[in-house]
């Protein structure tokens, strides 16, 4: 059996994803992402499950920069899991006595309407995940009020739900990725997502538009692109790509030889089955077959044999 680190503890969103990407695993909570993800690299754990965007919130900054900082680790699966919160509290707290809530920051950007609607007095207090905010609330002793979390976390840790679908958006959707140590990629799908981490061997003007290019010529289809701080000062960005299709398709494999001629560093995360299952639409002139054309070709002008 498996075991799958997770950003615990039990009844996080994270844990329900893995469950369903692989249920037959055993799962290891930890604090946070960067711990997670740690314990596949330190071989505590033979993979991860960890959140990487949200579609209300965007990219999780901290799985972002874990990758873009962190020794290197694959991408070989993903998930898309609705997200639901609800407000929790200890047996007889009452919606007028919350004045101290606590509940995980991406939770809080997506509920913040309700929050400023119906309480609108209360100090959020930002916690490791929504399950560990339950888990605190719990405790008699804590000094918080309510938790945002899923309802299941409510459930765990034998919490009351004051609240249900307190999110801003009913549709919000979170993106889960399975993780494993470097090694062999999944297998073209022909519906398959590559993910990579690009930084700049200077800034100039240009420079992302000369990234950008290396994909539109070869037809590759950009599904992400965000941009991080580097920590060098003020205006100094590296970039996450993901990319319709896989590094084995022609077209993409080229477009990453050429951000690779271009970046000061390229990092490649993972080339993996897209969870929606979408087709890549591939525009004519980039089919594999094209690009083996057109390599013929040239090789017959260099010889004089066309």
């Amino acid at each position: 059996m498996s075991k799958l680190a997770y950003l615990g503890p039990e009844g996080t969103f994270c844990e329900a994803a893995l469950r369903l990407l692989a249920p037959e695993a055993e799962g290891l909570p930890c604090a946070n992402v960067g711990a997670a993800l740690d314990a596949v690299r330190k071989g505590e754990a033979d993979g991860a499950v960890v959140p990487i965007e949200n579609s209300l919130e965007g990219g999780i900054t901290q799985t972002l920069d874990e990758f873009a900082w962190g020794e290197p680790l694959l991408i070989i699966g993903e998930l898309l899991l609705p997200v639901e919160f609800s407000l929790l509290v200890r047996p007889g707290t009452e919606i007028g006595q919350i004045k101290r809530l606590v509940t995980h920051p991406a939770a809080h950007t997506q509920c913040r309407g309700f929050i400023e609607r119906e309480l609108p007095g209360a100090v959020v207090i930002h916690a490791s995940s929504t399950a560990a905010a339950a888990q605190e609330v719990s405790n008699p002793e804590s000094p918080y009020d309510a938790a945002i979390s899923p309802a299941i976390a409510g459930e765990l840790y034998g919490l009351e739900e004051l609240a249900s679908g307190i999110g801003d958006r009913a549709d919000t959707v979170t993106r889960f990725i399975r993780v494993g140590p470097p090694g062999p990629l999944p297998e073209p799908t022909g519906a398959d997502r590559t993910s990579m981490v690009a930084f700049l061997r200077d800034d100039h003007a240009g420079a992302l538009l000369e990234m950008l290019s290396e994909f539109a010529v070869r037809g590759v289809n950009l599904s992400r692109i965000e941009s991080r701080p580097t920590g060098d000062g003020i205006g100094r960005y590296f970039f996450h790509f993901d990319c319709e299709g896989h590094v084995a398709d022609a077209r993409v494999g080229e477009a990453l030889s050429g951000l690779h001629r271009i970046c000061g560093d390229l990092r490649f995360l993972g080339s993996y089955p897209r969870a929606d299952q979408l087709s890549t639409q591939i525009r004519p002139g980039t089919r594999d077959t094209d690009f083996a054309e057109a390599a013929d070709w040239l090789a017959r002008m260099r010889t004089g044999q066309a």
